[in-house]
């Protein structure tokens, strides 16, 4: 496989002057093409995504929701057995002094 590798200089000078109207009025609607390039190629990639059924989006939302009550209630406990420890060593410090 060959490839031709030009140098920025050689591709400088490919490049039309920007100065006139009708270089101007080329730069625009070959600007308008690309964004609708652009905006054709976003519309078939989203048709080639695989998108989940309703069944499954709402499994896994329970699945995450259920995750994430049992997560917090797992920290919930554990700060309420922390909580616990911290106030029985206060009183048995209370005890000591």
């Amino acid at each position: 496989m060959v490839v031709e590798v030009k140098s920025m200089e050689a591709k400088k000078k490919q490049q039309p002057a920007l100065n006139t109207s009708k270089n101007k009025e080329t730069l625009a609607a070959h600007k308008k093409i690309q964004v609708a390039d652009f905006i054709s190629e976003i519309k078939a990639e989203l048709k080639r995504i695989n998108w989940t059924n309703p069944e499954e989006l709402k499994t896994y939302t329970l699945i995450v929701v259920g995750a994430t009550f049992f997560c917090g209630m797992g920290i919930y406990f554990m700060d309420l057995l922390i909580q616990a420890c911290l106030w029985f060593l206060e009183s048995a410090l209370r005890l000591v002094v």
